[in-house]
């Protein structure tokens, strides 16, 4: 093809058109859609990069009108375009995958992508470029030490979002140059990729020393370890969930902001914290003991299950959520060798199944609002909905039975010198539930009731009645 010299734009796409990475997005997406993908990943990379990548385009399911593209890339494209300049996607990225985004966005003249046989990067997309615009015909555009050998035959280089490092060397290239500054990565968005909000729940791990009253340092010590590594691990599955629901995420009115789904964090650097983040947990619990570690990874097998495949099961998804929950009370117990009671356990497993419950209620009421059917991923309908706050309103005060039966059995008075003043909590609590269910009826719930109730004055007041009720029936 014959071109005016300089008139052809080249654009990488990973990290340059894209604020993500194709390679990781297909990995993730293929994993959300069937765990066994990661079966044939070894034979598909063994073949090589290109058929990996070829692969797993072919067994993800990703939407491209979802994906985090960089608006000032876009920007300069077509200011490139109205000077009469024609434009070219050339990318590493697999050439199926590479033309749904050609397609969708309608800015290129042409479009090249890695093949099942051929990795389209580094030489080998010099080479091409060469062979297909030759020598100095064309400007392009990347940003990493990858490109450096393009950046060398081209008339014209820009890079985008890159280190300071890379820009000097391709400074030192003596050529036209021009760096585009989109966004600096801020170490806050890897704390907020952790949910450290979401941390609060694992304050139910100090639950069982402070019902038993055995309150003293060493079980206050052990079972803040024990909270620590929980958070950690907890986190890693928060981060794994995010890579998994990418494309549910960006399609939520909150969650497309999650530091992954809105491409603020590089996606290849999540595989990376959700090792390092379990790692750190399990090496951590090591220090409270071996019944504990077997229960924190029992937590991890289970969360990383229902991300995998459980979340997408109806009924089956709110029970384990409650499951969770009650297990971090367990893993409390566990934690300094304390015999969970009956009542705590049955109380635990009926409120929060009210709470999950409760969750699933306020996404098919936003659902509702937005005149949507079926949740992404999740096997509900709008239709679903007086049923499922039929089960957060019944869980709710099946809790408060469980509570009111403890008021009246004979362990209370171990415990407590005035039992009688914990039908105060029984009172509260029917308030709080049925209030909370109310809210969200009203579509004023925060997407995790947990969150909500953090945040919600009346939900503190009740919380410290709730103490005060206690503290009274203690004295």
């Amino acid at each position: 093809m014959s071109v005016q010299k300089g008139k052809f734009l080249v654009v990488d796409l990973d990290g340059t058109l894209l604020r993500s990475d194709m390679l990781y997005e297909s990995f993730w997406s293929a994993l959300g859609s069937d765990w066994r993908v990661i079966l044939y990943l070894i034979p598909a990379l063994i073949r090589g990069k290109a058929s990996l990548k070829d692969y797993l385009q072919e067994a993800s399911d990703i939407d491209v009108s979802l994906l985090p593209y960089n608006n000032e890339v876009i920007d300069y494209i077509n200011r490139f375009r109205k000077e009469g300049g024609l434009v070219a996607l050339v990318t590493a990225t697999n050439n199926k995958l590479a033309q749904k985004i050609s397609d969708y966005l309608g800015l290129f003249d042409e479009v090249h992508g890695s093949t099942a046989d051929h990795n389209l990067k580094g030489k080998a997309k010099a080479h091409f470029l060469n062979k297909h615009f030759g020598n100095n015909s064309y400007v392009y555009m990347g940003d990493t030490e990858a490109d450096l050998p393009v950046w060398k035959q081209s008339i014209k280089a820009v890079t985008v979002n890159s280190s300071p490092i890379l820009r000097k060397k391709v400074e030192s290239l003596q050529k036209p140059f021009e760096h585009i500054e989109i966004s600096v990565k801020s170490p806050i968005q890897y704390l907020k990729a952790m949910r450290p909000h979401q941390w609060l729940k694992n304050i139910l791990i100090f639950l069982p020393i402070l019902v038993a009253h055995k309150i003293n340092i060493d079980t206050f010590f052990a079972s803040f370890i024990a909270f620590v590594s929980f958070c950690l691990v907890a986190s890693s599955v928060y981060v794994l969930n995010d890579l998994i629901d990418l494309n549910s995420d960006r399609t939520h009115p909150r969650k497309r902001f999650r530091p992954f789904a809105s491409g603020s964090l590089p996606i290849a650097h999540g595989g990376p914290m959700v090792i390092s983040l379990i790692g750190t947990g399990v090496f951590l619990s090591s220090y409270v003991n071996k019944a504990f570690v077997i229960t924190l990874v029992l937590y991890f097998l289970l969360t990383t299950l229902y991300s995998l495949h459980l979340k997408s099961k109806i009924i089956i998804d709110v029970c384990m959520l409650a499951g969770l929950y009650t297990l971090r009370i367990f893993a409390g117990s566990v934690a300094v060798d304390l015999e969970i009671s009956f009542w705590l356990l049955a109380f635990s497993v009926f409120v929060f199944l009210s709470l999950a419950s409760v969750k699933r209620q306020a996404e098919l009421v936003d659902m509702k609002e937005r005149s949507l059917i079926q949740t992404n991923g999740r096997d509900y309908y709008v239709e679903d909905l007086p049923i499922v706050t039929v089960v957060a309103i019944v869980s709710g005060y099946l809790s408060v039975l469980v509570m009111a039966m403890y008021v009246n059995s004979p362990e209370i008075l171990d415990l407590y010198s005035t039992p009688s003043a914990l039908w105060g909590i029984c009172c509260v609590l029917l308030y709080w539930i049925t209030r909370i269910v109310l809210i969200t009826h009203r579509g004023k719930m925060h997407d995790d009731p947990i969150v909500f109730a953090v945040k919600d004055k009346v939900s503190l007041l009740c919380f410290f009645a709730i103490i005060g009720f206690a503290l009274l029936g203690w004295l």
